[in-house]
């Protein structure tokens, strides 16, 4: 405790039990763990200092930004010999440049901030979360984030121009760079982008940024079938010259659980179908019509028999009440009872299938558990989860995780897909990572890891198992 208090400062120490127990619990409470110390660095250079130091003493260092983590990937474990860094101190925009259309921020900072900064020089940062009024760009960047718009802007490794990282000898690279174009040697930035802090901690990165959005057209429409679905976003992203921004898939039982549970969120339409989209198309021409693209491609797919019925938003309060409705499936879930969540993608092509395939196997071998399938078919990934049934015993229900998670698991490596589409590995998806990764992808991340962190001090026991 001396030396980190000579280190970092009496300040950036806490001590207090009601103070550190936020830092050692994870966002969905499957661990809590329990830490040496929680430490909050000021600098970059403190950053350095605490690293080298750690790394020396072969104590284990575990970033921690927003605590937003579906996979625990920012709680340290109970052996109590972890130092917890919470980045919330690095929370400044060091610069934003609209003509290069590109920003600095620091690890700290919290997404809707950077979104507001972006904004305030008529510029747009496209990553959107569910969580962006808390998580921080530090997470997004360790997590290679997903969200609302990949479809059209790609996911969080697709936004970074440079990165600062701080390794775990306590040496800086400082990659901050906002050049487009550097084709000097290995792309080092990206071995950190989705290493979940296992290789160097971030305390800043280069962003980029894109035209202000000026204009949307946002509709809810009851489709035929998840086949309908895929396209419907085909036609769409034809008829509108590809700036469908966000393409979400929502089950009827979504409707039920948000109408239910979660205040001020409505029924879109006047009877029940069983599958919906909300699509959104977007342009920074405040002049494009396109409003009128989206009705149109509507009705065309509505005379094909694709769509059932469909609601285009007027104004900003109904498009709120739309997105609302999506962004709220997560919360209603929580509250109507135990939940078993998978996150997994697909190529678009294959929804369909594995869609079918896998509900197949829920009805046939889950009679306790409720399917709700939801997510981004505009990027392959769904958020396949099942919530308890009406009547069942929750801890029965949780008892049958590990057969349900191995099933739908291999139904999606069947499929050419990936167990793990935008929440990362954490301590809760390693054994999942050696099943499926090849021999010649694990050794290879084992060998960059001991290069990077030979002592295993990065955030031990996340994404690769502790040696």
């Amino acid at each position: 405790m001396e030396a980190l208090r000579e280190i970092l400062g009496p300040d950036a120490l806490l001590t207090d039990p009601a103070d550190i127990a936020p830092f050692l619990v994870d966002h969905r409470r499957l661990y809590a763990g329990q830490a040496l110390a929680v430490v909050l660095p000021r600098s970059v250079e403190q950053v350095a200092r605490l690293a080298g130091w750690c790394n020396q003493q072969k104590i284990g260092l575990v970033p921690h930004g927003g605590n937003t983590s579906y996979c625990g990937g920012a709680t340290p474990d109970e052996s109590g010999r972890q130092v917890v860094v919470s980045l919330r101190r690095l929370n400044r925009i060091r610069s934003v440049d609209p003509l290069n259309y590109s920003l600095v921020a620091e690890a700290g900072c919290i997404l809707a901030d950077v979104q507001r900064a972006a904004d305030a020089v008529e510029r747009f940062f496209p990553l959107s979360l569910g969580s962006e009024g808390t998580c921080q760009i530090g997470g997004n960047l360790a997590t290679n984030a997903g969200g609302l718009s990949v479809l059209r802007y790609g996911m969080m490794r697709e936004l970074v121009l440079g990165l600062e990282v701080v390794l775990a000898d306590g040496r800086v690279l400082p990659l901050a760079s906002a050049l487009r174009k550097d084709n000097t040697g290995y792309d080092v930035k990206s071995l950190f982008l989705g290493a979940e802090g296992t290789l160097g901690i971030i305390t800043a990165a280069s962003l980029k940024l894109f035209p202000k959005i000026r204009s949307a057209a946002t509709a809810f429409a009851a489709v035929r079938d998840v086949r309908s679905a895929v396209d419907l976003l085909s036609r769409l992203r034809e008829a509108s010259g590809d700036r469908v921004s966000s393409f979400e898939l929502v089950p009827r039982i979504a409707i039920e659980l948000t109408t239910r549970h979660i205040p001020g969120v409505t029924d879109p339409l006047d009877k029940p179908y069983t599958w919906y989209v909300l699509c959104e198309l977007t342009s920074a021409r405040a002049a494009d019509p396109l409003a009128e693209i989206m009705e149109e491609t509507l009705a065309a797919a509505l005379e094909a028999g694709l769509v059932l019925d469909a609601v285009v938003a007027k104004n900003e309060r109904e498009r709120t009440s739309l997105w609302k409705l999506r962004e709220t499936i997560p919360e209603a879930q929580r509250i109507d009872g135990a939940s078993l969540k998978h996150d997994i993608s697909v190529t678009i092509t294959a929804i369909p299938e594995f869609v079918r395939r896998a509900s197949a196997w829920v009805l046939q071998n889950v009679p306790d558990g409720q399917l709700v399938v939801y997510g981004h078919v505009g990027d392959g990934n769904l958020h396949f989860n099942l919530n308890q049934a009406p009547g069942a015993d929750r801890d029965t229900f949780l008892a049958r995780e590990p057969l349900i998670k191995r099933a739908i698991h291999d139904l999606v490596h069947d499929c050419g897909g990936s167990f793990s589409a935008e929440h990362g590995i954490g301590r809760l998806k390693v054994e999942e990572l050696e099943r499926y990764a090849t021999p010649a992808e694990l050794s290879l991340m084992r060998a960059i890891k001991q290069a990077l962190d030979p002592n295993g001090v990065l955030n031990p026991g996340k994404v690769l198992r502790s040696s």
